[in-house]
């Protein structure tokens, strides 16, 4: 795997590695010791699919809070995606900052995301597929989430949202719950 650190610090984009012959490729799309080695957490507690129909449908930005805290490794495996994370570490130096990455079945790269951070994503085509493995169990209780289209966190989403769930569309602002995320994201928080 080639890992490309990217401007948030412990995010990275994981390009494949292909070996390549007559009959395709082959690559490996995950491994303990190479996560180990860029320090990433090398844990799936679960993997998850989803199917988005319609190309525009929004999923995001959600996170879960520590102790639940989640890191994940997303990847397009039908269609294409952008992809987008923001940093909630409040002692970050890039605290709030985001970026954004396609994914799609051409490129099949990955994207980790830390621990800390929300994630959503927006389906570019039609019958788009994402795979994700994740480093800790749902929580429900320790669930939290952004609004994908707070003015505040400026994220831009190339097509018009087609269909957002009722719960994404519900999450509050940053100015409303800012308080509350930046105490149980802290590193306070992650010691308890």
């Amino acid at each position: 795997m080639i890992f490309i650190e990217t401007n948030l610090k412990g995010a990275f984009i994981i390009e494949l590695d292909r070996k390549t012959d007559e009959r395709g490729f082959f690559a490996r799309a995950f491994c303990q010791h190479e996560f180990r080695d860029h320090d990433l957490r090398p844990v799936i507690a679960q993997a998850n699919i989803a199917s988005n129909i319609r190309k525009g449908t929004l999923r995001g930005m959600h996170f879960q809070y520590p102790p639940a805290a989640e890191s994940k490794l997303v990847r397009c495996t039908r269609g294409a995606i952008l992809d987008i994370i923001v940093d909630l570490r409040p002692e970050s130096a890039t605290y709030l900052e985001h970026i954004s990455v396609e994914l799609n079945e051409d490129n099949m790269r990955a994207l980790y995301v830390p621990e800390r951070f929300a994630h959503g994503y927006q389906a570019l085509r039609d019958n788009t597929d994402t795979s994700y493995q994740v480093g800790e169990f749902y929580t429900p209780q320790a669930e939290g989430g952004l609004r994908h289209d707070d003015p505040r966190l400026g994220l831009n989403w190339p097509l018009p949202v087609s269909v957002i769930s009722s719960k994404d569309r519900a999450f509050h602002l940053l100015h409303e719950v800012e308080d509350e995320v930046k105490r149980k994201m802290s590193l306070t928080a992650l010691a308890a």
